[in-house]
């Protein structure tokens, strides 16, 4: 990582600069190796596009989703709260962050608990980015590459942002077939509402599965996301259907670095 300059929102506020943006990590981002690509990739194209970010660090908590939708509001409220104190402690206005989970919880359940920030999931920002001029995409490196894209809930569904990511794959000039369930009939992969840290209840098949069979009608070379746990259910599904030397899973983040060579 030493080619990607991270500080945090402590440090450039204790040398009198006040960033464009916070970058919210989150849990998975901070802590899983597959999801921690994903966080590298997005700060190298905020470096590359000039964009003055900090993280919070150590500071920074978990948002409280899996709590919420496992039921226990009060653990909930009480991590959000605690949240909340640093963010408005530190004058944020603008967040960042690649993970839906997050990207929904900060921007709709916070705001009654006094936290109102501007939030953007990492493909709105990037499209911003690419709107103002200020982040260009190599178009050649995946150009007539077959490539799917797998609606997160927490972005589409919940959020209704299905074009930010379709309008950077088609900058990337990759070939998008989309599966059958798609945007407002995406079907979940199989982590949302805390599924993903218990045993599935009893069924004929693994929600992941049954997703990556849709995924696996288009013929994909590439199947992206832009969720980190998306990622994981949709990687471990390829390898159970054992397409792994075939077909690569990542986020749109990731797919970028690659486009740019950073």
């Amino acid at each position: 990582m030493s080619n990607i300059q991270i500080n945090t929102f402590a440090d450039l506020l204790a040398q009198g600069k006040t960033p464009e943006i916070l970058f919210w990590v989150g849990c998975a981002g901070s802590f899983d190796e597959r999801a921690k690509k994903i966080t590298k990739a997005f700060a190298k194209i905020l470096n590359q596009a000039n964009v003055s970010f900090a993280v919070l660090g150590s500071e920074e908590g978990c948002t409280g989703d899996p709590a919420k939708r496992a039921g226990n509001e009060f653990l909930f409220q009480m991590q959000a709260l605690m949240n909340i104190e640093i963010l408005n402690g530190y004058g944020v206005k603008t967040i960042v962050t690649c993970d839906p989970h997050s990207f929904n919880t900060l921007k709709n359940e916070y705001p009654s608990l006094g936290g109102k920030y501007e939030v953007f999931h990492h493909t709105q920002y990037i499209q911003k980015l690419i709107s103002e001029n200020r982040l260009q995409i190599n178009d050649a490196t995946l150009k007539g590459k077959r490539l799917t894209f797998h609606d997160p809930c927490y972005l589409g569904r919940a959020n209704d942002e299905y074009e930010s990511p379709r309008e950077i794959i088609r900058k990337l000039g990759a070939n998008l077939t989309e599966m059958k369930r798609h945007k407002s009939t995406a079907l979940c992969c199989g982590a949302g509402g805390a599924q993903m840290f218990k045993d599935a209840e009893k069924g004929d098949k693994e929600v992941n599965i049954l997703r990556t069979e849709d995924a696996l009608e288009t013929n994909p070379q590439i199947i992206a996301t832009g969720c980190p746990y998306c990622k994981t259910m949709m990687a471990d599904g390829v390898k159970f259907k054992e397409k792994e030397t075939e077909i690569v899973v990542k986020d749109i983040a990731e797919l970028i670095a690659e486009a740019n060579n950073l």
